[in-house]
């Protein structure tokens, strides 16, 4: 019980998060995606950055159990879903996490984002055998793997360098590039032109 208050609790305070910094509008999305507002793409950057290098960090020091970090297998149908989850970003200005959070905060044009998120999903379940035989769920690289090597992990790295180190690197990479991307990529002008509403 109390895992599942604490799970509620992270949540809504991740959702709140979300809202504050204008993950959950749509227009915000779309300048993002168009480089004409690069707020939240600098808050993602930083975000990720932070806690890659926390979690990395802490798997080397020994405060982070490796055994709780699970990897996603590696095949062909989770790129085109990839595609698919990219394309359905730019078209609607949400994702899974951002149009939960943007009905919870009132917008209704949210609702039919997760109504469509909801039918794709069943439409999956439903055609699952298909996709199954068609051999694009088949694993590639071997299935988990990383890029650099986990002690203690179950998974293989691609690479013998430490994923460890690798991870603080590239969070470093992503912080940086947080702070010294600008604004915006196409002008004051073109930006000002996107409501914030």
């Amino acid at each position: 019980m109390t895992s599942i208050l604490l799970a509620i609790l992270i949540g809504a305070a991740f959702g709140a998060v979300l809202d504050r910094i204008g993950a959950t509008n749509p227009n915000w999305i779309g300048g993002m995606l168009t480089l004409r507002r690069l707020h939240l793409m600098k808050t993602i950057l930083l975000a990720i950055g932070t806690g890659s290098i926390l979690m990395f960090g802490g798997q080397m020091l020994g405060l982070v159990d490796v055994g709780h970090m699970s990897v996603k297998a590696a095949y062909i149908g989770v790129f085109i879903g990839g595609l698919m989850l990219g394309a359905g970003w730019a078209a609607s200005g949400y994702c899974p996490g951002t149009g939960v959070c943007a009905a919870a905060s009132g917008r209704k044009d949210a609702l039919f984002f997760i109504a469509g998120g909801l039918l794709g999903a069943a439409a999956y379940m439903a055609t699952y055998p298909a996709w199954k035989a068609s051999g694009m769920l088949e694993n590639l690289a071997g299935g988990k793997v990383t890029l650099g090597s986990v002690p203690g992990a179950s998974y293989d790295g691609l690479m013998a360098i430490s994923g460890d180190l690798l991870g603080i690197a590239l969070g470093a990479v992503f912080v940086l590039v947080a702070f010294v991307l600008p604004d915006n990529l196409v002008g004051e002008r073109q930006a000002a032109e996107i409501p914030a509403e």
